[in-house]
């Protein structure tokens, strides 16, 4: 079988993009090939492909997949498909950030480079030919997100390991490694370059339900990487924190808003109270991809409800009564005031976050440069 040290999470066949099935893992890998919208929407839904940054990668590529598909045989059909797009992929799940950053940047590039190539040379909107440049441009700016993102993770990554130099024995919540992003991951980035760098390092994964990512997905990968790694349930990594046998915590995100304010799987709260009380670190580990300053603090962040059966049920069997309700929200937020720092790609920002993370988006996005995050 093959490993994930050698099967990346999504990938540009060609003409489709292939991806590891999230929802077989650990019990299985398989590579699933998307080449049609329903099929990308689907896999977005079902978590077959998750996290932020890596919804985004596919998001993109899945505008490309769109076009193949329905094949427009004019420009202005062109335009009106990626708009239609613009929502069926961009809004297929509601609280990461990225998905429809990527879209919107992907749509919004490829138009305005076919506008400018139009009125350059006068040609004919209807053309077939247009529509095969506007294809072009989209798979070239689609592939660029996730060569971004991968050079993201890897500096991601090395800050980590110089924030948590003094860690060893070190918790995360969910999944936020190479299976979550188009790179290396953002919060399992400090472990692996810990590893690499030979440096003592032992991960307290936290199942993170209702989907036990962080069991499933967070375990499998870094004891595939050859890193020590204990699977911890959700309400037992308080009082380990309390009991001092946590050195530090570090997870991704979904979301960051404007004043610091952070959406991660539902249960992250928990641990960056616990770690509060204990004294130690808790980072938020991410892209600035992921930050939206559109969204002025974590009241505005639209929080997503999953199935009721994602709770009850377990291996196909229901395991709450008939007559019981439950509540699913996927994700919680965790306010600035309990994270010590967020570790990105621009740097290390520390509070006051609305001034840091401000400072950091000017130098990653120049005035006008129109991605669509702001």
């Amino acid at each position: 079988m093959e490993t994930a040290a050698i099967t990346p999470t999504l990938r540009w066949t060609g003409d489709s993009i292939e991806i590891i099935d999230q929802t077989r893992l650990p019990a299985e890998l398989v590579l699933l090939d998307v080449r049609d919208v329903a099929s990308a929407v689907d896999a977005i839904g079902r978590l077959a492909i998750r996290g932020a940054p890596a919804l985004g990668a596919f998001g993109a590529l899945a505008l490309v997949v769109g076009v193949d598909e329905a094949q427009p045989d004019s420009l202005d059909a062109a335009r009106e498909l990626l708009e239609r797009l613009r929502h069926e992929i961009g809004d297929a799940r509601p609280t990461a950030v990225n998905l429809r950053w990527a879209v919107d940047r992907t749509i919004d590039a490829a138009l305005a480079a076919q506008e400018l190539i139009s009125a350059s040379t006068d040609s004919d909107n209807g053309s077939a030919g247009s529509v095969a440049e506007l294809r072009r441009r989209l798979l070239d700016e689609a592939l660029a997100i996730g060569a971004e993102d991968a050079k993201a993770c890897a500096e991601i990554g090395r800050l980590g390991r110089e924030v948590l130099a003094e860690a060893t024995v070190i918790a995360t919540h969910c999944n936020a490694g190479r299976l979550a992003t188009a790179g290396i991951g953002t919060a399992l980035a400090a472990f692996y370059a810990k590893a690499a760098a030979g440096e003592p390092v032992r991960v307290l994964a936290a199942e993170s339900r209702p989907l036990l990512q962080g069991a499933r997905l967070t375990a499998w990968e870094l004891a595939d990487a050859g890193i020590d790694v204990s699977v911890v349930p959700d309400g037992a990594m308080a009082s380990l924190i309390a009991e001092g046998e946590v050195d530090a915590v570090i997870v991704g995100a979904d979301r960051i808003a404007a004043n610091g304010d952070t959406a991660n799987k539902v249960g992250t709260l928990a641990h960056a109270l616990a770690a509060a009380d204990a004294g130690i670190g808790f980072y938020v580990a991410a892209p600035t991809t992921t930050i939206d300053a559109a969204v002025p603090s974590g009241s505005r962040i639209v929080i997503e409800q999953r199935s009721p059966d994602e709770v009850h049920h377990a291996g196909g069997q229901r395991l709450t009564p008939e007559d019981a309700k439950a509540v699913n929200p996927a994700f919680d937020v965790t306010p600035a005031r309990l994270i010590t720092a967020i570790i990105t790609d621009a740097g290390v920002l520390r509070p006051p976050y609305g001034e840091s993370i401000a400072q950091a988006l000017a130098e990653v996005e120049p005035a006008g440069s129109g991605t669509g995050r702001c």
